[in-house]
């Protein structure tokens, strides 16, 4: 049975003024779900667009693929508003939109004008200007527009994304596209949420879990066992039913209660996976206990400063129950595997994993395991266990993986 434990984000990755190498792997985006990130409200001025929080989701799914962000269509003063929830107070040092690609239609285009607003105090603001951009079509997918930042940058809690006008509107009913908006950045540390012990349902959603500590197992569709961890207020977890057929969550339970999330099963693109509480019974035939870690596992929440192998103090809870575990195997030898996601150049990639499987062997030699025993291996990019394509994916291709002999 496959266990995975505390997810490693990243989410508090630190950009300083060094210049970051051409191979290195790109900082995380702050601004995207897999990241802690929630949907709060989105609005639509005076037209009836139907947009709703299921679209804003796709605004930070961490995928540049654009989407119809307007199920109705709108005339030229078309504005789409979304409000989100950061994890923790954030400071940004950049926003940028990805992939500004017109669709060859006389009734769908781009959204034209992208202003990013910030709030320390709540949802309703007030709201500050971070950022701003006026977007040209891009020639190719891969491209990026920077947006201008405003002078003063404020540490913020919630943001509001505006998207107003469009590139090429031909007609008073034209539907209007988006892609994804990315923020860099650096990030406060964010207590483990203890919020993961319930049922849920909804349309798709089945599940009941339970949490020990920053430890979560749990049941899905009757017949599927789910064990992952908690860092910050996200939780991943791996699945499997009967079957053998595998599914990936990366879930927050919202400050309603409510179960918000996605899902991707056997390999498949990453669904919304939103759920309430349940009045109904149990999914759980038999109550799931949440273990320790130890061989055989694949560990998150071993966080590193961004482009370095040096292990965030946050890591330590997570560091301290593996040494409890390590310590009472008999096992005489221990690999310590680190993996990354496909960010940066493939051997940029192995070589820093390589590092930082090291720091944790060293992490782990300081708490009182034998050295002789422990052996570091750096995979990089080369086991993906998701896509590459969106960072929830990228999130749990960004593990630690504890193999015993």
């Amino acid at each position: 049975m496959f266990r995975i434990f505390a997810a490693s984000t990243l989410a508090t990755a630190l950009l300083t003024g060094a210049a970051i190498g051409q191979d290195a792997p790109e900082p995380v985006d702050l601004l995207s779900f897999a990241q802690g990130v929630l949907p709060v409200s989105v609005s639509t001025g005076g037209q009836d667009l139907r947009t709703d929080l299921n679209h804003v989701l796709s605004a930070i799914d961490g995928n540049p693929v654009k989407y119809g962000a307007t199920p109705r269509p709108g005339d030229a003063t078309a504005a789409v508003e979304m409000v989100l929830a950061l994890p923790a107070l954030t400071v940004f040092d950049r926003f940028a939109v990805p992939d500004v690609l017109e669709t060859p239609s006389p009734s769908q285009t781009f959204f034209q004008t992208v202003t990013v607003l910030g709030s320390a105090t709540g949802p309703n603001g007030p709201f500050t200007p971070l950022a701003s951009a006026t977007l040209t079509a891009h020639d190719a997918r891969g491209e990026v527009t920077e947006l201008t930042l405003a002078a003063d940058q404020p540490p913020v809690r919630w943001i509001t994304l505006r998207l107003e006008g469009g590139l090429d509107i031909q007609t008073d009913a034209t539907f209007f596209e988006f892609s994804e908006i990315i923020g860099n950045g650096r990030q406060e540390a964010v207590a483990p949420s203890d919020r993961f012990t319930g049922i849920w349902d909804g349309r798709g959603v089945d599940i009941e879990l339970a949490q020990d500590g920053v430890t979560v197992t749990g049941c899905y569709d009757d017949e599927g066992r789910l064990e992952g961890t908690v860092d910050g207020t996200v939780l991943r977890a791996l699945g499997q039913d009967d079957a053998g057929i595998a599914s990936q969550f990366i879930l927050i339970v919202d400050p309603a209660g409510d179960l918000r999330g996605v899902r991707s099963t056997n390999g498949a693109p990453f669904r919304v996976y939103d759920g309430a509480p349940s009045t109904g019974g149990p999914v759980c035939a038999e109550p799931a206990e949440p273990a320790g870690l130890g061989c055989g596992d694949t560990v998150y929440g071993i966080g590193f400063d961004f482009d370095s192998d040096v292990i965030r103090p946050g890591s330590a809870p997570v560091l301290d129950d593996l040494f409890a575990g390590l310590a009472g195997d008999p096992a005489t030898e221990i690999r310590i595997i680190g993996h990354s996601s496909s960010e940066g150049a493939a051997d940029y990639n192995r070589d820093l994993s390589q590092r930082r499987a090291a720091s944790v062997v060293a992490a782990l030699v300081a708490r009182g395991l034998d050295a002789g025993r422990m052996t570091a291996l750096g995979r990089g990019e080369d086991d993906p266990i998701a896509s590459n394509d969106d960072e929830a994916g990228r999130s749990l291709n960004r593990r630690v993986e504890i193999s015993c002999g």
